[in-house]
């Protein structure tokens, strides 16, 4: 499917999406905000929570509506994401793959056996994805993976673990990207396939200890000898070797996403900020009344409203079918490096208190540090955007 077939199938009408924004805004600020602290402290969703997001619908925020989608277009879905990104980020984590770049590959290159038995049990969330990229010795350069998959008759056998994978512990199914022809360099001989989790031959390795983010949880996950059937392949066998192509489509919507969400976490920092500086009282009067201390939520204002417009626009642009590979990847640096600079002001500016548990300022400004690393990190994007603007010259 095209991105401008996708872009006609993933859209709703103001009134609605004015009502289902309303409605994400109630949710964010009567159940997820409370449960925070709580989460942080289990490192545990709970259950109830996780059937509430389902009946909502945001396992299938992305999802075209003719497979049980609510048919986000980009702007739309950066509208929510914004809104999502004011609770602690775990939450939007555990539907984020879904939405994201487990979904989104289906959506664009896979068969119409893939689309119908896959999409509307994500978009249910009777199905949690996963997104198997990442190895021990292939991070931002993606390309040197060694994870392989071998024909044998009807089936593929993988061999080859997976790192850091997030949401793997409770996922039911696996994208996995393996080699399938060792004859060809870097990314090109790179396949994609949609596991079931359960299939004999993985393993999950322990659950990785993070800085921040708890309640979302990471891990290895092992393969070993574990068969495919070979229609399993995304997108089918017209997609062998092609897979590493499908993961890249998938980028510029995730770095989009991601910059919404930077810019829904910096607002609520910011708001923490207004809130304990009209309260907490130094020589005789709020704190917030002192010229340095409103220079700072000055500054981060300033920054949020910059990666907002960004944001937007990119999305708007992606949305009337112009190609945003660089606009994504401006987004993603300025957006995602300036939620660490208004985590760091907001701890600054809570003082001592700014460095205690109790106060959400201290697990946002662990938990937003990753947001300069997944979906490319900060010198990737770099990267990318002078490599396309030496090759657009």
């Amino acid at each position: 499917m095209s991105l401008a077939a996708v872009q006609e199938e993933t859209s709703l009408d103001d009134d609605t999406l004015n009502q289902f924004v309303n409605t994400v805004r109630r949710f964010v600020d009567e159940r997820l905000i409370p449960l925070e602290a709580q989460v942080a402290s289990e490192d545990r969703m709970p259950p109830e929570l996780i059937d509430e997001m389902r009946e909502m619908g945001l396992f299938g925020l992305t999802i075209p509506q003719s497979y049980g989608g609510v048919g986000l277009n980009t702007l739309q879905e950066c509208m929510v994401v914004m809104e999502l990104g004011r609770a602690a980020p775990a939450f939007r984590s555990i539907i984020g793959t879904n939405n994201g770049i487990g979904s989104q590959g289906i959506v664009m290159d896979g068969t119409e056996a893939q689309k119908s038995y896959y999409l509307p049990r994500m978009a249910s969330g009777e199905i949690i994805g996963s997104f198997a990229l990442t190895e021990p010795n292939a991070g931002s350069d993606a390309g040197s993976l060694q994870t392989k998959a071998i024909r044998d008759g009807d089936e593929y056998v993988i061999n080859g673990t997976k790192r850091y994978i997030t949401n793997a512990p409770s996922a039911q199914l696996f994208t996995v990207f393996a080699r399938t022809d060792a004859n060809l360099p870097g990314a090109k001989g790179v396949s994609a396939f949609l596991v079931d989790a359960k299939s004999p031959g993985i393993t999950l390795g322990p659950a990785n200890k993070k800085m921040g983010q708890q309640g979302a949880h990471v891990c290895d996950v092992i393969f070993e000898d574990c068969r495919v059937p070979a229609e399993q392949m995304l997108g089918g066998a017209d997609k062998l070797n092609k897979g590493f192509q499908s993961a890249m489509k998938t980028l510029d919507r995730g770095r989009i996403h991601i910059s919404a969400l930077s810019v829904g976490c910096a607002n609520r920092l910011i708001d923490l900020c207004l809130d304990y500086g009209t309260e907490r009282k130094q020589f005789g009067q709020a704190i917030a009344e002192f010229q340095l201390l409103q220079a700072m939520i000055a500054d981060s204002k300033a920054e949020s409203y910059a990666a907002e417009c960004m944001v937007l626009d990119a999305a708007r642009r992606r949305d009337a079918g112009e190609a945003v590979n660089t606009l994504a990847s401006c987004c993603k640096l300025f957006a995602t490096e300036m939620v660490g600079r208004v985590a760091d002001r907001a701890v600054q500016y809570h003082g001592g208190a700014g460095y205690m548990e109790e106060y959400a300022v201290s697990r946002f400004y662990r938990d937003v540090r990753l947001f300069r690393i997944y979906e490319g990190t900060s010198q990737i994007q770099q990267t990318i955007i002078a490599r396309n603007m030496l090759r657009d010259r």
